[in-house]
């Protein structure tokens, strides 16, 4: 018997198997593998970035940016040891537009005693500015120009600055151009500035030389206060460490107020100087009088060191800021209704408020 012939391999079956099969395991192989990586833990993975996603303040800040204004000063300074012509120092800070009347809110130390005032607004018109009115104890000064089109600053009555909000610092730093800093509220109700009058908020966003009297804004874009100084430490020469202070808007706004349709600020006086007290005894909280003024109003009426007052007229007092608005809100011959302790015994007079000098 013979043999059977085998049939010869075609030219297909050779691409078969010498090349199409071993792609074909390849790619097999291959997606396996693909298969694998994909399947690792997300946290491993680096998706493509979308700037849709990034934290940005931008808008706040293009938002708030077009109010606040560049504040150039002049002031002739004379050298009393030559005989010479005076010389021009010039000064540099911030401002905020807070009206369409032109009225613009910056610090007082940037335009104080000086004998021009010039105002750059950020769309490149330049303005010569008047100073309305200022009050030393809140380094707070308005201005006014005469502009029309204005962006002005936008303003929540509603928003309560609370310790941990985002806040950013626009001003105009060494005349390098308008700029923005980012940090934190700190703390609120500071009063540590030399006047127990101003309530200053501590935050941690930069106010360097120029930023004096600009804008302090949450990342909405709403004004939160007026940058107004820095706390210089006598142990450091490296300036002030990341703590700064705003004035708070909404005593600027009342302090704008009076200059602008009075020319002055006026405030109620009592004549006492108080720290801040809560009692578990009694259960109370309010201002502990440390000092009574001599013949003072608070004199008069009967009130003395030590005691522990809770309520004026007919308001609650929960701190010490609270409590000297109360008062220093009070026109001149106004009655205010005082209620405190004296140990454990509830008293109350009746006290005619003076004019703050």
């Amino acid at each position: 018997m013979t043999a059977k012939q085998r049939p010869k391999s075609t030219l297909s079956d050779m691409f078969t198997q010498y090349f199409l099969k071993p792609a074909l395991l390849g790619v097999v192989v291959a997606f396996i593998v693909l298969w694998v990586l994909t399947r690792e833990p997300s946290s491993q993975q680096q998706p493509p970035l979308n700037s849709s996603e990034l934290v940005s303040f931008s808008s706040a800040f293009q938002k708030a940016a077009p109010a606040v204004v560049n504040i150039y000063t002049a002031q002739s300074v004379r050298d009393g040891r030559l005989r010479s012509q005076p010389a021009t120092a010039m000064r540099l800070g911030s401002g905020i537009i807070v009206d369409s009347g032109g009225y613009i809110l910056t610090a007082l130390h940037v335009v104080q005693n000086v004998d021009q005032i010039e105002v750059a607004l950020q769309d490149g018109r330049l303005f010569g500015a008047q100073l309305v009115g200022s009050d030393e104890l809140t380094d707070l000064a308005v201005l006014r120009i005469d502009a029309s089109n204005l962006p002005i600053i936008t303003v929540n009555q509603e928003y309560n600055p609370r310790a941990g909000d985002v806040v950013l610092a626009i001003g105009n730093p060494y005349n390098l151009g308008q700029t923005v800093t980012q940090g934190i509220i700190s703390a609120t109700g500071r009063i540590s500035l030399g006047s127990p009058y101003a309530e200053f908020i501590q935050i941690d966003a930069a106010i360097n030389e120029g930023n004096s009297g600009g804008a302090v804004v949450n990342t909405r874009g709403e004004l939160v206060g007026i940058a107004s100084a820095s706390y210089q430490s006598e142990f450091s020469s490296r300036g002030s460490q990341g703590i700064y202070f705003a004035l708070a808007y909404p005593l600027a706004q009342r302090i704008m107020r009076q200059l602008i349709d009075e020319g002055t600020v006026t405030r109620g006086f009592l004549g006492i100087t108080a720290g801040q007290y809560y009692s578990d005894d009694i259960g109370a909280r309010g201002l502990q009088v440390d000092e009574v003024v001599e013949q003072g109003p608070a004199y008069r009426a009967g009130l003395r060191v030590g005691d522990l007052i809770y309520e004026i007229s007919g308001r609650a007092v929960t701190s010490v800021n609270q409590g000297l608005d109360l008062v220093a809100e009070a026109a001149p011959g106004t009655e205010l209704e005082i209620k405190f302790y004296r140990g454990n015994r509830q008293m109350s007079v009746v006290v005619t408020i003076e004019q703050l000098q």
